[in-house]
């Protein structure tokens, strides 16, 4: 996949200086997005937890991804109009990611919210049609024996609806999220059009645990890796 220069620049940096470029704050780079992103939303309480499985059987809960920030979504495969969207912005933001350091340190969650239409087989071929690498990303459903609304509660509990109405078309809105390697949710990234940099950009500050700004630093430090490097351009 082809990345945007102004994100590739970005990408090299983050590929080269990862973690002594960003060290010094994730609450610079939350700033940053609340000024710089309309689509962020920041959010720090525990992930709603849950038990899934991918197509081929193997149980997943929260708690085996932590020590990797999770990017998370919901869709379900017959979706005839923006969950195709959603996958490929996702599968983008991957790409992004999977050029740095990073790959090894996130994992990409896409849920179905239509598990009795959404088989293992129909799992399966989704990944591949949309660009997304399965050497980081899961497909989530159900397994034996829980409810068929089990994920659309889930969606509910991550503050979204997935309304199914009788001929299987769900109303829903589109939501990114992000949660950290404590299994912390600590973002929204709202519907398409957000920068998927920005979104890069916050994982790498929460992958590498910069949770505060360090000592005093100079005026020029303060202003943020990004916004500098944008005053290039």
């Amino acid at each position: 996949m082809r990345i945007p220069g102004f994100a590739a620049l970005v990408l090299a940096l983050m590929y080269t200086f990862a973690a002594p470029v960003l060290a010094h704050s994730l609450d610079e780079v939350d700033a940053m997005l609340q000024s710089d992103e309309k689509y962020f939303q920041t959010i720090d309480k525990p992930a709603p937890d849950f038990i899934l499985r991918t197509a081929d059987g193997r149980e997943v809960r929260l708690g085996d991804l932590r020590g990797k920030v999770v990017v998370l979504n919901f869709i379900y495969t017959s979706c005839p109009d923006v969950c195709p969207l959603h996958a490929e912005k996702i599968a983008a933001i991957q790409a992004m990611v999977n050029v740095t350091p990073m790959k090894d340190r996130v994992v990409f969650v896409s849920i179905t919210t239509d598990p009795s239409r959404d088989t293992p087989e129909v799992l399966r071929g989704y990944g591949p049609a949309h660009g997304l690498d399965p050497a980081n990303w899961l497909f989530l459903t159900t397994i034996e024996g829980q409810s068929e609304d089990t994920t659309r509660k889930l969606a509910k509990a991550f503050g979204h609806t997935f309304t199914k109405s009788e001929d299987g078309v769900q109303t829903h809105g589109v939501v990114t999220h992000v949660i950290d390697k404590e299994g912390r949710w600590r973002a929204n990234f709202h519907g398409l059009k957000f920068e998927p940099v920005n979104l890069v950009t916050f994982v790498n500050a929460l992958t590498n645990n910069v949770e505060r700004p360090h000592h005093e630093q100079g005026r020029d430090q303060e202003r943020g890796w990004l916004t500098r490097l944008k005053d290039l351009f």
